[in-house]
């Protein structure tokens, strides 16, 4: 009898063993230009896997699509929604998407940005009367692009043509000379300009022409999590936002460190990699009262503009951590 005993508790043991080892798994959409490198780095360097998380991305090239997986419930999370959609939805559905962290962008922390062609004599914003533009993909996106533009004085129809193309078009557009200039986005503008595609006009006018303040963040885009899987599965989330703060942390400390992710998943070549700009990422339990506030005029903004369909308090959609 003695002799059995030890093998009767394994075989009780094996069962709970088995469960205590099994990752919770979590679907994240994923829009493949730079402020997507957190999710990667949290993959590549195992920080999912030790807060007990199975992360597997749905790559999904526009804003509009992410949503949709969110409410269809395809995805419980999304690694760099853009937050006008974030809002958008929001405004209807409450608690569709609820961000654990928003990537700050300006001329330092570039994203999104103006390029022309090359021999396109435009040196300012206000030079792109009479340019056919592309912008990158999504309403949010070609809201921006031509609010920056109506502050400097430009009006669609009037001074310019625009029309949104996907990424992955953009460098081969500009190239052959379909388009005058592009409203685009990192990696796809050091792309384009190192290889003579195209010529940075202005980086970060979001926050230089719509806030006001060249210094100011705009948070156009983080990290979310579907309301339901916060609801329901609220350890999980809180394990994911874990692993999402060290993946903010390391790229903050030691970007050098992680950047060939970006060769390795985002089309980057290894020679641009050390020098592609990234965007300012932050947990929302480290905004600041001016980074709230820029946060709302942000969203405000885009609320008069109409692509917001109404007004919302950005605290109703943040969370954190």
């Amino acid at each position: 009898m003695m002799r059995r005993r030890p093998l009767l508790l394994a075989a009780l043991a094996t069962p709970f063993v088995a469960r205590a080892q099994a990752a919770d798994r979590v679907r994240v959409a994923v829009f493949n230009v730079s402020s997507a490198l957190p999710y990667y780095v949290a993959a590549e360097r195992g920080f999912f896997a030790a807060e007990g998380i199975e992360a597997s991305a749905t790559p999904l090239q526009a804003a509009p699509l992410i949503v949709q997986a969110m409410v269809a419930g395809d995805v419980e999370a999304a690694s760099n929604l853009v937050t006008l959609e974030g809002a958008n939805i929001n405004s209807r559905r409450a608690n569709t998407a609820v961000y654990i962290s928003l990537n700050g962008q300006n001329a330092q922390y570039q994203m999104e940005q103006f390029v022309v062609r090359p021999g396109y004599p435009a040196q300012s914003l206000r030079d792109l009367k009479g340019a056919r533009i592309l912008s990158a993909p999504g309403p949010a996106n070609l809201s921006a692009a031509k609010a920056v533009l109506a502050a400097v004085g430009l009006q669609e129809g009037r001074d310019y043509s625009i029309q949104e193309q996907q990424m992955g078009v953009h460098v081969g557009a500009l190239a052959a000379g379909t388009f005058d200039a592009a409203y685009t986005l990192e990696p796809v503008a050091t792309i384009a300009e190192r290889a003579g595609a195209a010529r940075r006009l202005e980086a970060g006018v979001i926050a230089t022409h719509l806030l006001g303040r060249p210094e100011a963040q705009a948070f156009a885009a983080g990290a979310a999590l579907t309301g339901k899987f916060l609801q329901e599965k609220p350890d999980v989330a809180r394990r994911f936002a874990n692993a999402w703060s060290k993946a903010c942390a390391l790229i903050t400390s030691d970007a050098a460190s992680v950047r060939p992710l970006l060769v390795q998943h985002m089309q980057t070549s290894a020679e641009l990699a050390p020098t592609v700009p990234l965007v300012a990422f932050r947990m929302v339990r480290d905004l600041s009262p001016q980074d709230i506030a820029d946060f709302q005029k942000f969203v405000d903004l885009a609320v008069a503009q109409g692509v917001v369909r109404s007004a919302i308090p950005v605290g109703s959609f943040l969370r954190a951590l």
